[in-house]
């Protein structure tokens, strides 16, 4: 015989509604709008809490740094056919002329997470550690790329996955991992920097770039609104992430791609050298950049991109990464000869002081 207990705890869960009602959506379309916010406006904005460990970043930079440490020899190994638009591989300092006719001290890195692996060749110090770099940069795609793209979609009044379909992991794109290093200047090489500047202004190609924090002060931003340059503050524990071309064009202009640039560090800085880390995200090659059909853009009259409104053709994720890559990585020239040179139909590279 069952007991008054075991009677007592049985339940009979009530049915839900199958109506369509206006649920709340937990905070998120509030967070979702001071995100866009943040983007349109100031151009950049910090993420923290985002569930990869300090430990975890820390040896990302500690790799990044022994991979320096190797001889140039060796890093030229891996150097890719940079002035074809290749740049998975190594690009060594001294490409790009600066003012006063100064060379760049810039060495850069790139890893690409193709389908969810690394490819292509990696000297010894990398290759024994692969795992734990793809590893790594499939947990900044699915902890911090993943609901970021979520916010966006849903500012847009877009479904929740929208961009997240053309992100996949496991999906050809040219997302990839940076280790960045620029070398420090003598005293006499800064006097002799026209404009005080080791990078000037321009603007990422793919979607999101994700940025770990950096002691040394050199990151500047300028304001969508102002136009004036603010240092990024570097911030204990933080990400700091700018939108960019991809985004721009995905959204008729509604979304701008970030303008940021390298400057000398301030004085107490200038005798160490910057190393950065850095994740470059990139949507599906084949995904073709024309504006997306959403509501808010519609309503807001952001509804043709520059290749729409002047007829041209739109290009590829992929057809425009490599032809800008190209622009961006021709050797032996300076910033002034690059500008306004028209990179596909409808959009000029451009540079920014």
């Amino acid at each position: 015989m069952p007991s008054a207990v075991s009677e007592l705890y049985q339940y009979t869960h009530v049915p839900e509604t199958e109506e369509n009602l206006d649920w709340a959506d937990q905070g998120n379309k509030e967070l979702a709008e001071t995100l866009i916010e943040a983007i349109r406006t100031k151009g950049f904005f910090y993420v923290i809490n985002y569930g990869i460990s300090q430990e975890a970043v820390d040896a990302q930079f500690a790799l990044g740094q022994k991979f320096y440490e190797l001889p140039l020899d060796e890093k030229l190994k891996y150097e890719p056919d940079l002035d074809s638009g290749d740049y998975n591989g190594y690009r060594p300092a001294g490409r790009r002329f600066l003012s006063g006719g100064l060379k760049d001290k810039t060495e850069v890195w790139n890893m690409a997470t193709r389908a969810g692996h690394i490819t292509q060749p990696l000297p010894k110090l990398l290759e024994d550690r692969k795992e734990d770099i793809e590893g790594f940069a499939k947990n900044l795609h699915d902890k911090v790329l993943d609901p970021l793209n979520h916010l966006i979609a849903l500012a847009l009044e877009l479904p929740e996955d929208f961009f997240t379909r053309v992100h996949k992991w496991e999906t050809h794109d040219e997302s990839h991992l940076r280790y960045m290093k620029y070398s420090k200047f003598t005293p006499e090489e800064i006097k002799q920097l026209d404009d005080g500047l080791w990078s000037r202004g321009h603007t990422d190609l793919g979607t999101i770039t994700l940025l770990f924090r950096q002691p040394v002060a050199a990151l500047q931003i300028r304001d969508h609104e102002t136009g004036d340059w603010k240092w990024a503050k570097p911030l204990d524990g933080s990400l700091t992430v700018n939108t960019c071309d991809a985004l721009s064009f995905l959204t008729g202009g509604y979304v701008k791609s970030t303008v940021h640039r390298v400057s000398v560090p301030p004085k107490d800085q200038r005798h160490v050298d910057r190393l950065g880390l850095l994740y470059f995200a990139r949507p599906q090659n084949d995904l073709v950049l024309k504006t997306i059909d959403s509501p808010v853009l519609k309503r807001e009259g952001f509804t043709q991109n520059e290749f729409e409104a002047g007829g041209h053709p739109v290009p590829t994720m992929g057809e425009f990464t490599t032809l800008k890559q190209t622009w961006q990585q021709r050797k032996g020239v300076s910033y002034q000869n690059s500008e306004g040179q028209e990179i596909l139909p409808g959009f000029k590279g451009q540079y920014f002081k």
